[in-house]
């Protein structure tokens, strides 16, 4: 076999947020091929005792504990360094060292980035630098702060802007340098080609795939929830401000209109680390915050609809995909529906504004058969496009092309 150089910005296992199922479905499929040697920061205690999980599968594993405050005071050294605050937030001499005793003493043929701000750890024009390197931006995220911007006042709208600009700057620099730069839609990767047009011929759209076996409603779940109660349910990871601004927005604007025509109607919020501005929902009637649970699935399987109400979103959302794959009805912005090969209205409802999104909620709640229809229709979707193995069969051709 011949080595592979696999860096990624969060440790690739359990998937179980957005991030790590695209960056451990591509990992686990490199694994087959290639000896992998793996670099990755562990942002969450609990991830720890995932790392022999990795052993088992990689030549070697190299993980770097991340202390959230600690990252976040180092990222204020670039405004004096004039880069990206991202860039140094993610930086550690350990990974440096280990990335260069790594390259020095495997020589790996190639190396696979996930995320741009690992793009620092690779060098570039040296004898070191593998012959084929792929880096995996998922989304343009230095769009995603300029969204924020837009939602923030001063002074926070002038550094999410700076963040913009410099992280558009940096995230050019790492193409530039690389063979392959992967986005998860069609539209980020035309987006991308805009913005950095001296990298176009080298930009690809390879969107994510789901495991259908494993997200399916035929699988035997118990039911979570009380009998009466009629879950409107958020999946996701609740200490990432796009989705707390989801569940607030929702939470504040949606919901009350809706328990007003149906008072067991309740909104679910399930997912790790919940802000403690989510928190304080679960005094509210109608509200339920799960935390972390071990399986999604029973709250997806039993729910009476699946809700992606996001206001800034990059990229593919794989709540979505899991909703779908699960044969619920899924109703979603459209920011959220961006990048989704999928019908409105057919396959999942997309709702832009509070009246709309809880019109949309109410028809779901209100009409069984309809819902039931809209799930399934969404499940043959999945089965249509979002094969994994299809999808994954793309990072070998870019890792290896044909001569």
């Amino acid at each position: 076999m011949d080595s592979l150089l696999f860096l990624s910005q969060r440790i690739p296992y359990p998937p179980d947020k957005g991030d790590k199922v695209r960056s451990y479905a591509v990992l686990r499929h490199l694994a087959k091929s290639w000896r992998v040697h793996l670099g990755c920061f562990i942002d969450d205690p609990a991830d720890w005792q995932h790392v022999a999980a990795l052993r088992r599968i990689c030549a070697d594993v190299c993980c770097i504990g991340l202390s959230k405050r600690w990252a976040t005071l180092r990222s204020l050294s670039g405004l004096i360094a004039g880069t990206a605050l991202s860039v140094p937030y993610f930086r550690s001499r350990p990974l440096a060292r280990w990335v260069d005793h790594t390259l020095r003493a495997v020589r790996p043929q190639a190396a696979f980035l996930y995320s741009s701000v690992m793009g620092q750890y690779l060098p570039s024009g040296s004898a070191e630098r593998p012959p084929r390197v792929v880096m995996d931006f998922v989304d343009v995220d230095s769009v995603k702060w300029q969204h924020y911007a837009a939602r923030r006042a001063w002074p926070m709208r002038a550094l999410f802007e700076r963040e913009h600009r410099r992280l558009l700057a940096f995230d050019r620099q790492v193409a530039a340098r690389c063979d392959a730069a992967l986005f998860v839609s069609a539209p980020e990767a035309a987006l991308f080609r805009r913005l950095a047009p001296e990298s176009a011929a080298r930009v690809h759209a390879l969107s994510n795939g789901i495991d259908h076996t494993f997200f399916t409603a035929e699988a035997a779940l118990a039911n979570p929830y009380p009998t009466a109660l009629r879950a409107i349910v958020m999946t996701g990871a609740m200490d990432y401000w796009p989705n707390i601004d989801a569940a607030l927005w929702f939470a504040d604007h949606v919901l009350p209109a809706i328990r007003r025509q149906e008072p067991q109607a309740t909104f679910v919020i399930v997912g790790s680390n919940p802000a403690p501005a989510l928190l304080r929902l679960a005094a509210r009637d109608g509200v339920q915050i799960t935390g972390r649970v071990p399986d999604v699935r029973p709250y997806l399987a039993h729910a009476a609809v699946v809700v992606a109400p996001l206001r800034v979103a990059r990229g593919l959302q794989n709540k979505v995909l899991e909703g779908m794959a699960m044969a619920k009805a899924v109703i979603t912005t459209p920011q959220g529906f961006e990048g989704l090969e999928a019908q409105p209205g057919r396959d999942l409802w997309v709702a832009e504004g509070k009246d709309a999104f809880c019109a949309a909620t109410l028809a779901v709640l209100r009409d069984e058969g309809a819902a039931v229809a809209l799930g399934q229709a969404a499940r043959a979707q999945i089965l249509r496009h979002y094969d994994w193995d299809d999808k994954l069969r793309a990072y070998e051709r870019l890792l290896v092309p044909l001569p």
